[in-house]
């Protein structure tokens, strides 16, 4: 999984899996979910991210795998 914040968009983009993108759908008012063919969901994305949640920390437990982080 991968988290990436884009300050020039103000948008927050969650990479879930691995895979191309074939539907999409707006799951809240500027939230875009993007599904693979089988319907799975591989990305998020929220826009005004700043406006709309608290990306000023992120607290992650309980994670099974290496964390590294890329500023």
């Amino acid at each position: 999984m991968k988290i990436s914040y884009y300050k020039d968009t103000d948008s927050l983009y969650l990479e879930l899996l691995d895979g191309v993108s074939f539907d999409s759908k707006e799951i809240s008012e500027g939230v875009i979910a993007d599904y693979d063919k089988n319907g799975k969901l591989v990305r998020v994305d929220i826009d005004n991210a700043s406006k709309n949640i608290n990306i000023s920390e992120v607290i992650l437990t309980n994670i099974p795998s290496e964390i590294t982080l890329i500023k």
